[in-house]
């Protein structure tokens, strides 16, 4: 074997090792890092739920708006790559008298070429729906869950009810390309809590940032007592959560530029919480299979349907 041929083959196992260990460390790798930490305190949640008086949520109903598809391994790093739907949701919060809307999905213009799917009459339903809502928070600031409210075509009128926090107002890049008008939130004085805040007879609101800067989760709890807890995009899927496992470093580090430890932190305390709570519905921000077992179950309503779409 010439001198030649040798150099070569040692170059290219070189290449391989340095090839695979960046696919691994990209693509696969998805440890729980020992410095991981994220209180999540449920009973203090329930006992502030308890402390405010009034009509509780009696249905909870969601539209599938659109759809987007990725690999398997950028929801659940290390699951391959098959293609894997990830449905875009609005939810909505009925009680007798007033609506709370719960993320309110993107239109086609913002979804482009990346959507798989889009339902039309959905997105008009929950647009509608916005107008008379009595608020309307959102789980972060991406355009998938923001988009909706930025290109309301009558914003002024729906403003009143929204309720963005200090940290979704103060990051508009990453809601690209969804954006506000300009100078539509020039007067706008945004939400400012520390962990939890009730912002409505059994719903709170719990700071989670990491996905985003201004990532929170939403907790209802019905009027029958049923409990749900619908938390962004902490967990695109309910697998993350099941299994401890990440998005795939390539997708949280160059795209969503997370802060993929607190992020951890959050699915530690999710399995927990489903551990010592299993009757609390966790809902992942694009989990298709979840919404519809739960929709089957009664949990969600399928449709923005309910008596509170009042003029």
């Amino acid at each position: 074997m010439s001198v030649w041929l040798k150099r070569s083959l040692v170059a290219l196992a070189v290449l391989v090792a340095i090839l695979g260990a960046a696919y691994y460390w990209f693509i696969v790798e998805s440890r729980m890092p020992s410095d991981a930490a994220y209180a999540l305190d449920i009973n203090e949640v329930r006992r502030m739920v308890a402390a405010v008086p009034g009509d509780k949520p009696a249905t909870v109903e969601v539209e599938r708006v659109g759809a987007f598809s990725f690999p398997a391994t950028a929801i659940v790093a290390g699951d391959g790559w098959s293609q894997r739907d990830l449905p875009v949701f609005s939810y909505r919060l009925v009680t007798p008298e007033s609506s709370i809307i719960i993320d309110t999905a993107l239109n086609a213009e913002l979804g482009g070429d990346n959507l798989v799917g889009f339902d039309a009459e959905a997105y008009a339903r929950m647009e509608r729906a916005m107008q008379t809502a009595s608020l309307i928070v959102i789980t972060h600031e991406h355009m998938d869950h923001i988009g909706g409210l930025t290109v309301h075509p009558d914003l002024p009128a729906v403003l009143p009810a929204m309720q963005l926090t200090q940290e979704q107002v103060e990051n508009p890049e990453l809601s690209v390309p969804a954006k506000f008008p300009d100078g539509a939130l020039s007067a706008y004085e945004p939400l400012v809590y520390e962990k939890y805040k009730v912002v409505a007879p059994g719903v709170v609101l719990i700071k989670a940032p990491g996905h985003s800067p201004g990532s929170q989760m939403v907790y209802v709890q019905r009027a029958d007592g049923s409990e749900m807890l619908f938390i962004g995009d902490v967990a695109w899927h309910y697998r993350n959560i099941v299994t401890q496992r990440e998005r795939a470093r390539l997708v949280t580090q160059f795209f969503l530029e997370e802060d993929r430890t607190a992020v951890f932190g959050q699915l530690a305390a999710l399995k927990k919480l489903n551990e010592a709570e299993p009757e609390i519905a966790i809902v992942p921000g694009h989990d298709g299979e979840i919404v519809g077992e739960l929709i089957e179950s009664g949990v969600l309503a399928e449709g923005f349907t309910g008596a509170a779409e009042t003029e």
